[in-house]
């Protein structure tokens, strides 16, 4: 049975974190393919994301091209109204065994989800730790990633303050945000 990872956010934008995350889960997990699902709007963040969600949607085909295990689905992005992970799994489910990736920021906030029993019941819930959010219990599997503190929403205000995302962000990100001027 093929091995997905399911590896949702926002990804405004998509940042090398992201990408060392999923690395790590492939290696970690014997994973056959990590499928990258931006949200078209997170039911827990009060604000809207800045970039479109076709110009997020498009830094992460950018940004995984040359990987082909990575993939990236429109699922979230298609559906209207908030983006409830229960649902996405709910609808990948026939594809493979699934594993949710999920960062221990967000993980925190795991029991005010959508569902949380049935997202368990759906797929293993894997844990990538991150700087200064709190660890996951211990039944919760935890993938030994590189603890880096990069974080979209601080990648947002650099830009917005002129400064380079260059090595924050995949090269190819990096050339459609300076295309496409965003986060200015």
């Amino acid at each position: 049975m093929t091995r997905i990872g399911v590896f949702g956010g926002t990804f405004d934008p998509v940042h090398v974190g992201h990408l060392a995350i999923a690395n790590t889960a492939l290696e970690e997990l014997g994973l056959d393919r990590i499928m990258f699902v931006p949200a078209q709007r997170s039911p827990l963040k009060s604000e809207a994301p800045l970039a479109s969600a076709n110009d997020r949607l498009a830094m992460l085909e950018a940004a995984t091209r040359d990987e082909p295990r990575f993939g990236v689905s429109r699922l979230e992005i298609d559906r209207e109204g908030p983006s409830y992970t229960v649902d996405t799994l709910e609808a990948l489910r026939d594809q493979g065994q699934l594993f949710l990736i999920v960062g221990s920021d967000a993980y925190a906030e795991f029991d005010r989800w959508s569902d949380p029993a049935r997202i368990r019941s759906l797929a293993t819930v894997v844990v990538a730790a991150r700087p200064g959010a709190p660890n996951a219990p211990g039944n919760i599997p935890v993938l030994d990633t590189p603890l880096m503190d990069i974080s979209s929403r601080e990648l947002r205000a650099r830009a917005a303050r002129g400064r380079s995302l260059r090595y924050l962000v995949p090269e190819a990100a990096l050339r459609y945000i300076e295309e496409h001027r965003l986060y200015r």
